[in-house]
């Protein structure tokens, strides 16, 4: 069965810090279309990171990023009549993805105060290897490593 190449859109970087990154941030948190309110929910978040840290809120988004991205996942894959978690890498573009679903996630979790709020309280425990996002990558890593015996059955 013959799979083809999608081709990605290019991502614009955003308007006040110039990054793509931050832009990709920026699509992943918008609902519905409403880009302005995604926009001022990163922004908010970031504002609370540079208060309250004192530091670059993009050098906390980065660290962020890079503890939360995940090297390892698991995928099913049928072989015979059985069905196994075989771990495999996970790609740039992915891992990326991942982290900013998981990020996003826990943030929403939270209860009783504004998004950017959440976010920028997720960001800042993730750049210190610490809440829900970092151990929810120790839980996928922990099993990739319990099915590593099933590694052989990954395509090569």
């Amino acid at each position: 069965m013959a799979r083809f190449k999608v081709q990605k859109h290019e991502i614009h970087p955003d308007s006040i810090y110039g990054r793509v990154d931050v832009g990709k941030l920026i699509n992943h948190v918008m609902r519905k279309g409403k880009k302005a309110t995604a926009r001022k929910i990163v922004y908010g978040a970031f504002d609370v990171i540079k208060n309250q840290t004192k530091q670059d809120p993009v050098a906390v988004f980065e660290q962020a990023i890079e503890n939360v991205a995940p090297l390892l996942e698991v995928r099913s894959r049928r072989v015979g009549g059985a069905t196994y978690q075989v771990p495999v890498e996970v790609q740039g573009d992915r891992r990326i993805s991942i982290a900013f679903r998981w990020l996003i996630g826990a943030a929403k979790t939270k209860k009783g105060k504004p998004m950017s709020q959440k976010l920028a309280e997720e960001l800042m425990l993730a750049a210190k290897k610490e809440g829900s996002a970092v151990k929810k990558r120790d839980d996928v890593h922990r099993m990739a490593e319990a099915n590593r015996a099933f590694a052989h059955f990954a395509r090569s």
